[in-house]
């Protein structure tokens, strides 16, 4: 087979590989869609029953909206692939339908000339008219191929009409499938048509009462503003005690075996070192930890095993109050009522943090990152404990005036604060 002819049956192949690929990332992708909108719903339904917040049904209804909509993006997009997919299928009955009616035409030309010639003796004729034992043996042969190019001609006229009836059945399958996906993107828009009028409905409610949403927010903010700073402290604590043990390991090393482990001489000694309270001292076992973690950015799991962002990191407009500017040093996650908070990497507990009766923390240390669980209720953990990838450390707490479950997730290097939607997964 020529080289242009196996170049072109790869790439043929290649393509329809490459496009069953992406059709099985899409399927899977729409399928996980699916299972966080019927979460989301159950979330939806639990809070609208308990008829605490309509500004968290608002921000549920919100990321429903957002789910619909990934939904139909994914569809349209299965849709398009599929179309394509089609389209070069379709090219192809045409060229088999090109080919064959080429190749029937000229084996029924072939047959008629071999009629005409049938009999035994006609063909004995024809070797034995020949002028020399050259041109008899020659002539032999020509009948010999010519016999066995039209069988071969006739098998290939199988071969292509089998190919035929098999794209015929594949385009038959895919039409289907794609008045499927039309039908259901129709469904969704339909869907996220009544879901935004209800939106819009509950931003109406919340409008009404604006005085007092915008003066709890303002409270929840100072309450923040607070929060951040005793963070900031104890960070700063966890960095000085460490660079502090980081001192006294390099003073025993110095000090050699003539000293003690406990000695007045080497703690004087580490005493004496600059402790930074801004920046871990790295040793070997700290930057093998902390690279680990940098490696896994973007694929870290979620601090929670179902939920959403409902506030995302950093200066960002009121989701109803454009003109209101709201702060958040880390992302909230709105979860299910009773859901566990769980460490994103391993690493060891640096600090179990009281930052009023009613909201504990965890802050955990990676090396020189430091990841910390707010809003928890109750704590499974103590400082100094050693926790791996997915360990529950704590129960996330319901507010009792609002209904949400919430948990608060920061991720810092040192003291510098980074957002951390950046480093989880997109599951």
């Amino acid at each position: 087979m020529p080289k242009y002819l196996l170049s072109l049956l790869f790439l043929c192949l290649t393509s329809t590989m490459w496009s069953q690929s992406q059709q099985e990332k899409l399927e899977q992708r729409k399928a996980q869609i699916q299972r966080e909108i019927r979460e989301n719903e159950k979330m939806l339904q639990n809070v609208k029953s308990k008829e605490k917040s309509a500004m968290n049904v608002f921000l549920i209804q919100k990321n429903k909206i957002r789910l619909k909509e990934n939904l139909i993006n994914t569809t349209e997009k299965q849709t398009r692939l599929l179309a394509d997919d089609m389209y070069r299928n379709q090219l192809k009955i045409n060229k088999l339908n090109r080919e064959l009616k080429i190749l029937k035409g000229d084996y029924a030309q072939k047959i008629v000339n071999s009629y005409k010639s049938r009999s035994e003796q006609s063909r004995a004729m024809f070797i034995l008219s020949s002028e020399n034992f050259l041109q008899a043996y020659k002539r032999a042969q020509y009948l010999k191929q010519y016999t066995s190019f039209r069988k071969s001609q006739g098998e290939e006229i199988n071969v292509k009409s089998t190919e035929l009836i098999s794209y015929n059945e594949k385009l038959k399958v895919q039409k289907i499938a794609k008045q499927k996906l039309l039908e259901e993107n129709k469904k969704e828009r339909l869907s996220l048509v009544k879901e935004k009028q209800e939106q819009e409905k509950l931003v109406n409610s919340i409008k009404k009462d604006k005085n007092r949403i915008v003066s709890d927010i303002r409270k929840k903010q100072r309450e923040s503003k607070t929060i951040d700073a005793q963070i900031n402290r104890l960070i700063r604590e966890a960095i000085a005690e460490a660079n502090r043990k980081a001192a006294l390991e390099r003073a025993k090393a110095a000090a050699g075996d003539k000293s003690k482990s406990g000695s007045k001489e080497v703690k004087e000694t580490a005493s004496r070192a600059s402790i930074s309270s801004s920046r871990i001292e790295m040793t070997p076992e700290n930057k093998l930890i902390a690279d680990n973690f940098r490696s896994n950015r973007g694929n870290l799991p979620w601090p929670v095993e179902k939920g959403f962002i409902s506030l995302g990191y950093g200066d960002q407009p009121h989701p109803v109050y454009n003109t209101l500017v709201v702060h958040n040093s880390g992302v909230e996650i709105t979860t299910n009522e009773g859901a566990n908070a769980r460490a994103v990497f391993g690493g060891e507990v640096a600090s179990v943090m009281v930052l009023s009766p009613v909201n504990k923390a965890v802050m955990i240390q990676h090396g020189d990152y430091f990841t910390i669980y707010q809003n928890l209720s109750s704590v499974s953990v103590s400082k100094g404990d050693k926790v791996n990838i997915k360990q529950n450390i704590g129960r996330i707490r319901t507010n009792g005036d609002t209904g949400k479950t919430v948990i608060k997730f920061l991720l810092l290097q040192n003291t510098s604060y980074n957002n951390p939607q950046g480093w989880l997964s997109n599951r």
